[in-house]
């Protein structure tokens, strides 16, 4: 079971960061007074995952969007880099998610994508989505991305490589530890999902809507296993 979310995306340069931080006396980090976008460094969008059993955490550090596409990537990445080593008899995936943002409940593309990523890893990937106005109830919230926030609070974000640095650099006094790699690709945005393509997901049981809520709570599994019960 992973609980998913991208986090606000962060400013790269040397802009001021909320909070504070020691340093030595008389030679304080200094930063930008204003913080418009200036320089080619871009944006940071942070895209987390927090496996609820082990207690850890991995981010794909984006410099794109926030899309679909980039949410599918990054649940990919993650499988492939810690998750299918921690559970290797693995059948099936729980995922946690918002009812908004990239992996929305109405998303189209992101239940295109993890159909894609269910038919190339073998797993039943099951989504179940906290209703709007719960985000705070997703555990990576106040697991992960709380405890990544007080890790760099207050220290300029300087560069993508700073980012990574210190997001895995984040620990807590429950154990918790994060992985985190930089993703330079690119997401286009605009990206359509027809009806055609969704309805076909529908037809041949690759994407199942439960019988509770079947707009929040669904299963998607490649086209030859049979569903279970909603």
């Amino acid at each position: 079971m992973i609980s998913v979310d991208a986090k606000k995306k962060e400013k790269v340069g040397n802009f001021a960061n909320g909070g504070r931080e020691y340093e030595r006396k008389g030679r304080p980090a200094r930063v930008r007074d204003h913080d418009f976008p200036g320089g080619e460094l871009g944006k940071a969008v942070p895209y987390g995952i927090y496996d609820v059993a082990a207690g850890t955490g991995w981010v794909n550090v984006g410099t794109d969007g926030d899309t679909a596409a980039f949410a599918v990537e990054s649940i990919r990445r993650w499988w492939q880099a810690a998750g299918a080593l921690a559970y290797p008899d693995a059948g099936r995936l729980l995922i946690t998610a918002d009812a908004g943002g990239s992996n929305g409940d109405r998303t189209r593309a992101w239940k295109a994508g993890l159909a894609a990523l269910a038919a190339e890893t073998g797993l039943d990937i099951t989504v179940c989505h906290f209703p709007p106005g719960t985000s705070t109830w997703n555990r990576i919230e106040h697991r992960l991305f709380s405890a990544i926030s007080m890790n760099w609070r207050g220290r300029p974000l300087t560069s993508h490589e700073v980012i990574v640095e210190t997001i895995a650099a984040t620990t807590t006094r429950t154990g918790l530890t994060i992985s985190a790699e930089l993703d330079t690709a690119s997401y286009p945005k605009g990206i359509k999902i027809s009806d055609r393509q969704i309805t076909d997901l529908v037809q041949t049981r690759v994407l199942t809507r439960h019988e509770f809520h079947g707009e929040w709570n669904y299963t998607l599994r490649t086209p030859h296993d049979t569903p279970e019960p909603g």
